[in-house]
């Protein structure tokens, strides 16, 4: 496997396993900002584990299709839903632990265009790994990835070691 294709891997499976909040989530208020904020982190493993599956799957000699293509629309679903995991109210303050910047809501176009790429990116992985097309899911799963990481790069605070 060259080396460049496990590089990328490893860092689509990094940023979107790296999604979830990094924070203490028992110490969020029972407000519907405490809310909102545990539904994401929720979302976000959810949609991290569906990244690793896939990855991982496309790191054997012989990837699981059917693993790879119900994983494909579980991400697919979930970033769907993404938007709504931002509510306002729900960003960062003394009450919220959240890795989620405040960026998010004072450049909301700057975040749905993040977010458009997120959707788009997964629909096309999703569309590959309905065709059956490793190649293609290879190539797109280094596209998710970088999704990911621009929009974690501008709209959540580094995660801490």
């Amino acid at each position: 496997m060259p080396t460049t294709r496990i590089l990328a891997i490893a860092l689509g499976v990094a940023l979107t396993a790296g999604g979830a909040i990094a924070h203490d989530i028992s110490k969020l208020p029972n407000t519907p900002a405490g809310k909102a904020v545990l539904a994401r982190h929720n979302n976000f493993k959810q949609q991290g584990a569906a990244f690793k599956a896939i990855n991982d799957e496309l790191k054997k000699d012989r990837p699981d299709e059917a693993l790879i293509a119900s994983n494909a629309i579980r991400l697919k679903t979930l970033t769907s839903q993404l938007p709504s995991w931002f509510p306002k109210g729900s960003g960062p303050s003394p009450r919220l632990n959240t890795d989620a910047k405040a960026t998010i809501w004072t450049d909301s176009a700057g975040f749905a265009a993040a977010v458009n790429r997120m959707q788009v990116e997964s629909s096309k992985l999703q569309q590959f790994a309905a065709a059956g097309d490793i190649g293609g899911m290879n190539r797109q799963a280094r596209a998710v990835g970088g999704a990911c990481k621009a929009c974690h790069d501008k709209f959540r605070t580094p995660a801490k070691d």
